[in-house]
């Protein structure tokens, strides 16, 4: 099921989205939050009438950085002895057709396109067992990132955590496996990452049980699990689209912060 939150005469909902095609996508409004049991209430609307929030609100995001060989090596670094990890803060979060607001510190931003982990339930120290019993589903993400900055400061706080540098969407799908899938980024229709899940040095699996050995995860929480090769510039302007198999296209538009 493909769940979306969305916004529409000023009330914020979310919806199952059904159907196929842009002109066809229509969104049976949930009654409840998705994360705990729910029902469809029937009331229908058409996609093209509501504007697509952040498909949720996490309490953190932690992405992963180096989870991909050719990605480590295309920036000079060795493939990681454990999982770099690190925090995107909530106000980094946006939706797709919002807007990327270049920052002012950075004369170089890059796109990241990355399979994004989205859990369901409260938990910690999770068995590798137990992985799926608390993932809620997966969507697109692009882990927007000032590269000068990340070169220059070392700590990733500021190069990732700026605003507007967490796109996420356009919706979450609940019923993928994940562990090989096509994950593409173009720029102005120009493809630039090309890559598949199953590329991951380490995989989600592996993440979860990393990641919960050391913090609780809340339901709604994200979880980034790297980017293929391919990475590049983006300049005020570019429109840039993340593509994953099984789940859809989130785009978004870079435009300078006024």
């Amino acid at each position: 099921m493909r769940i979306a939150r969305f916004s529409i005469d000023g009330n914020v909902a979310f919806g199952a989205v059904e159907g196929d095609g842009p002109d066809g996508l229509v969104l049976d409004i949930i009654k409840g939050i998705p994360y705990a049991e729910f029902e469809l209430s029937g009331t229908k609307v058409p996609l093209s009438k509501v504007r697509l929030l952040p498909p949720v609100l996490p309490n953190k995001v932690v992405g992963i950085g180096r989870n991909y060989a050719e990605h480590a090596a295309e920036l000079g670094n060795e493939v990681p002895d454990v999982p770099v990890a690190f925090f995107k803060p909530t106000t980094s979060v946006i939706g797709s057709g919002d807007a990327i607001e270049y920052p002012s510190f950075s004369q170089e931003l890059h796109h990241e396109a990355e399979l994004a982990v989205v859990i369901g339930r409260m938990c910690r120290e999770v068995p590798r067992e137990r992985v799926k019993d608390v993932i809620f589903g997966y969507t697109c993400a692009n882990d927007v990132t000032a590269r000068d900055a990340q070169k220059r400061e070392k700590q990733w706080a500021r190069a990732k955590g700026f605003d507007t540098s967490c796109p996420l969407g356009p919706w979450v799908e609940t019923d993928l496996d994940p562990g090989d899938l096509t994950i593409q980024a173009t720029v102005n229709g120009e493809q630039r990452q090309l890559g598949r899940t199953s590329d991951m040095i380490r995989s989600i699996e592996d993440l979860v049980v990393h990641i919960t050995e050391a913090m609780t995860l809340l339901p709604g929480d994200v979880i980034l699990t790297g980017t293929p090769a391919g990475v590049g510039p983006l300049h005020v302007g570019d429109e840039v689209a993340v593509t994953i198999e099984g789940i859809g296209t989130l785009t978004n538009k870079v435009i300078k912060r006024g």
